[in-house]
C-alpha cells in the first residue's frame, strides 16, 4: 500500500540536497534538543520522587501512620480498651500505647533537650520499624533492670555499692552529642516534678544506655529516646495512663480515610492524625519544589523546541518552489500543513525515543557508581525512583510542545501563493 503523499513529502524534506546540509544539521541539532530536554526531565523528577519516597521510608519506619489521642485530656485513661477498639477498625494492622514527653538528658560530655517516649517493646514491633533500626541491640533490653555501680560519694551510709537502673535507647546523633554509648549511664530530667512549697522541683532518674537506633533521619537520630512503658508512667507520675495509641495500617496513602474511620468508631472525645498531616509542612515542601524544577526543565524543552521552527522555517524557504508546484496540482492548505506538520512530529518523536533510553542508562550509571559515605550524607546512594506516569508525563509534554512549534512554519507553508512562487522560475 503506498504512502500518503505527505508522509512521503515529509520525511523527504527532513533530508538535505548534497549543495545545502544545512537544513539536515538543524534537523540533527532540534533532535538532539529534545532528547537533552526529555532526558532531563525524566532524571530530576525520578531523583526527586526518589528522594520523597526515601524520607516517607524513613519516617515511616519510625513513627506510626496514625496517632491516636485524646481530644479533652493530655492522657488517656483505659486504653487497653481504646486498643482492641482501634484493632477492630478495618485495615488497622496493630495497634500500641505511647506516652510522649519533652526531657532533659545529662550526661558528663553535655546536656540535650529531647523528646523522649515510652513505649511497649513486645508491641512496638508490630506498629514502626524501630526493632530494625537498632544497632546491635533489640527492644527487650527495655524491659529489664541494669546493674551499675554507684559512685562511692553517691552512696548511702552502709548501703549497697551497686543498683538496678532501667534501660534506655538513643538515636545515633543523640548518642555522639552525649558521648553516651551502651553501658554507660545518663540522667533522665523532668521539668514537671512534685510541688514543694510554692515552687515545682524537677525530676531526676537515671538511665542506662542499652542501645542505638539509626533512622536515617537526623532530626530523629538527634532528639529521640526511648524507655519501657512502665517506667514513663512510673516517672512522669501518669498511673495507668498513657499519651495516645500508635496505629500501623495495610495502606499508608490510605491512613487520612482510616483515622477518620478510627474517630467514628472510638467517638469525638478521641482524635486520630494520620502520618501525612503531621508532617504536611515537608512533604507539601518537597511536591513544591518537584514542580518548580519540572515548570524550569519544560522552560528548556520549549528553547529546545525553538530550533524546530527555525528548521522548519529554513524547510518552507528552500522549497517554496516545491510548495508551489504541489499545490498548482491539487495539494490542499491542509495537505500542505499536514506535511510541515509532520517533520516536527517527527523531530520530536525521535528525541522523546532517544532521550527516555538515554537518561534510564544514565541513571542505572548514576546509581551503580555514584556511591557516598553514608555516615555523613546518610545516604549510601542517590535515591532514583522512574514512575511510568512520569516517563508518559514527560514525553507526552515535549511532543505536545513540539507539535504547537510546527504551526506558525506549517501555516506560512499553508498560505503561498503558487503564483508568486513560480512568478520568476
Amino acid at each position: 500500500m503506498a504512502l500518503p503523499y505527505e508522509i512521503f513529502i515529509g520525511l523527504r524534506y527532513l533530508r538535505a540536497k548534497r549543495r545545502n546540509r544545512t537544513i539536515s544539521f538543524n534537523t540533527i541539532v532540534s533532535i538532539a534538543g529534545i532528547t537533552l530536554g526529555v532526558a532531563a526531565l525524566i532524571g530530576t523528577v525520578g531523583i526527586m520522587t526518589g528522594f520523597k519516597e526515601d524520607v516517607q521510608a524513613k519516617i515511616l519506619g519510625t513513627t506510626a501512620h496514625i496517632l491516636v489521642n485524646d481530644r479533652m485530656k493530655e492522657s488517656m485513661v483505659d486504653y487497653e480498651e481504646q486498643v482492641k477498639k482501634v484493632a477492630a477498625v478495618p485495615d488497622v494492622v496493630a495497634a500500641t500505647p505511647f506516652i510522649f514527653r519533652q526531657v532533659l538528658l545529662t550526661s558528663p560530655s553535655g546536656v540535650q533537650g529531647i523528646i523522649l517516649r515510652g513505649i511497649d517493646p513486645a508491641r512496638e514491633g508490630t506498629v514502626t520499624e524501630l526493632a530494625h533500626n537498632l544497632v546491635n541491640s533489640n527492644l527487650d533490653d527495655l524491659a529489664r533492670q541494669n546493674k551499675v555501680v554507684i559512685p562511692e560519694k553517691e552512696r548511702e551510709p552502709n548501703g549497697s555499692d551497686t543498683a538496678m537502673r532501667p534501660g534506655i535507647i538513643l538515636g545515633k546523633e543523640l548518642s555522639m552529642r552525649l558521648g553516651a554509648f551502651p553501658g554507660d549511664t545518663l540522667n533522665v530530667v523532668s521539668p514537671v516534678g512534685p510541688v514543694t512549697g510554692a515552687s515545682m522541683t524537677p525530676k531526676i532518674r537515671q538511665f542506662v544506655v542499652v542501645g542505638i537506633f539509626q533512622s536515617g533521619m537526623y532530626e530523629y537520630d538527634s532528639s529521640l529516646a526511648y524507655i519501657e512503658l512502665g517506667e514513663a508512667q512510673k516517672f512522669f507520675n501518669m498511673g495507668a495512663s498513657v499519651t495516645g495509641i500508635e496505629v500501623k495500617v495495610t495502606d499508608v496513602f490510605r491512613a487520612a480515610d482510616i483515622a477518620r474511620a478510627i474517630e467514628h468508631h472510638l467517638g469525638f472525645a478521641f482524635w486520630a492524625r494520620d502520618w501525612m498531616q503531621m508532617n504536611r509542612n515537608l512533604f507539601s515542601a518537597l511536591k513544591l519544589e518537584k514542580t518548580m524544577m519540572f515548570l524550569l526543565l519544560v522552560l528548556i524543552t520549549i528553547v529546545a523546541s525553538f530550533n524546530i521552527v527555525s528548521t522548519l522555517t529554513m524547510i518552507v524557504t528552500e522549497k517554496q518552489r516545491e510548495i508551489a508546484i504541489l499545490k498548482a496540482m491539487g495539494a490542499t492548505r491542509k495537505g500542505i500543513m499536514r506535511i510541515f506538520m509532520l517533520n516536527g512530529l517527527i523531530i520530536s518523536c525521535s528525541g522523546a525515543a532517544i532521550g527516555v533510553p538515554l537518561w534510564y542508562t544514565v541513571l542505572w550509571l548514576i546509581q551503580t557508581f555514584w556511591t557516598f559515605d553514608p555516615t555523613v550524607y546518610y545516604i549510601s546512594r542517590i535515591p532514583v525512583h522512574v514512575l511510568g506516569s512520569d516517563v508518559l508525563l514527560v514525553a507526552g509534554s515535549a511532543i505536545l510542545i513540539s507539535f504547537v512549534a510546527t504551526l506558525y512554519p506549517s501555516l506560512q507553508a499553508a498560505k503561498l501563493d503558487p503564483a508568486a512562487a513560480l512568478r520568476y522560475e
